[in-house]
């Protein structure tokens, strides 16, 4: 089965998404990326409506884009395509593509009514990073309730750019760290508060950096008492600074109904001992407090930090076991391998219903 694998990278990250989607390939699935990050920059239709206007008026990058994947398809006798994050494909133009389409949810609620949800009936299967959604129900119902026609649990997970794949279990575990805390994120407004808090209670043990601007920097010290300069790194600069730490925790938008990020997987695979949010759904991924620890707010995450800063043994155990978990189950081949036989099941029900 040839699968197309669509997503919009730059850069570094645009490099090890394309070398990594191909070398998962195997005797049973191939799998083709293709970066719709080349023809139009993704921020020209971040909204369904924002797409809706280009395909209107036939925006020539976007046109281009439709040939160039119609005659892969076409030429490849490709039988899947699969879309992940800023969808750049109008469902007028899916509505007639020979091949099996495929919705990777990967942003959650925050994004779902701009980026998902639009969509979803263009597509004939939905893969979603995430069983949460909301207070009344979870993501898997959701999908269902706003129409789509098949639809599966497919986590993130960890591709090889993001850690180190020469170091050993013994060599990681054997390094020296001398940062107590961290977190690498996006400066998002919604999670100042929290990171001030954690900052302001750990102080020089704890280190942020993450995606950040010097006007997000200038607020965030301004608003929230000057809890320290988040220092702006880029993303192959991860893994040297995840090598260092011993305690990694990790924040997510809504909490528990956006769990699932790719840092849920980044930190252990780099031998950092995590505390995450998402409460109840966190056991789909790990098992809690063997692979990770869990908290429900900052008053906890402060408490449990404390405790495994003072209790080192205990700390690695869980390092070790989140590790190997990660290496073990998480690898973006391992996982495009399992999105290849939920495909192969989605068309052969398909095929029996038709």
């Amino acid at each position: 089965m040839k699968i197309i694998y669509s997503f919009n990278k730059t850069g570094f990250e645009a490099d090890y998404w394309q070398r990594e989607i191909a070398a998962a390939s195997g005797e049973r699935y191939r799998f083709i990326p293709f970066n719709h990050g080349d023809y139009l920059d993704s921020n020209l239709y971040v909204r369904a409506q924002q797409l809706d206007d280009l395909y209107f008026n036939r925006r020539p990058e976007l046109l281009r884009m439709y040939a160039d994947l119609e005659r892969l398809i076409r030429d490849g006798r490709v039988d899947a395509l699969i879309v992940d994050n800023c969808f750049p494909y109008h469902p007028d133009w899916l509505r007639s593509l020979p091949a099996y389409k495929v919705l990777r949810s990967s942003d959650g609620p925050i994004c779902a009514y701009d980026r998902d949800f639009a969509y979803v009936h263009a597509y004939d299967h939905v893969l979603y990073h995430s069983p949460a959604y909301s207070r009344d129900m979870g993501m898997e119902e959701k999908l269902r309730y706003v129409g789509a026609k098949h639809a599966d649990f497919w986590p993130l997970g960890l591709f090889d750019a993001a850690f180190d794949t020469k170091e050993t279990e013994q060599t990681l575990f054997g390094r020296k760290r001398d940062i107590d805390v961290i977190f690498i994120g996006a400066q998002h407004v919604g999670k100042m508060p929290f990171l001030a808090k954690v900052k302001k209670a750990l102080g020089s043990r704890c280190r942020i950096y993450g995606l950040t601007t010097f006007k997000r920097n200038v607020y965030f010290n301004l608003r929230y008492g000057f809890p320290c300069w988040v220092q702006k790194v880029p993303a192959d600069h991860y893994v040297p600074l995840y090598q260092r730490a011993k305690i990694g925790f990790n924040l997510h938008n809504r909490g528990k109904y956006s769990v699932g990020n790719f840092r849920l997987f980044e930190l252990p695979a780099n031998g950092v001992m995590q505390i995450s949010d998402g409460e109840d759904y966190l056991d789909r991924y790990f098992e809690v407090g063997k692979e990770l620890s869990s908290y429900r707010d900052v008053g906890e995450l402060i408490e449990k930090i404390t405790y495994y800063i003072n209790h080192n043994e205990e700390r690695l155990e869980v390092a070790r076991a989140g590790y190997r978990r990660v290496l073990n189950d998480y690898r973006i081949s391992h996982l495009l391998q399992s999105a290849g036989q939920m495909i192969e099941r989605g068309t052969a029900s398909r095929s029996a219903a038709s």
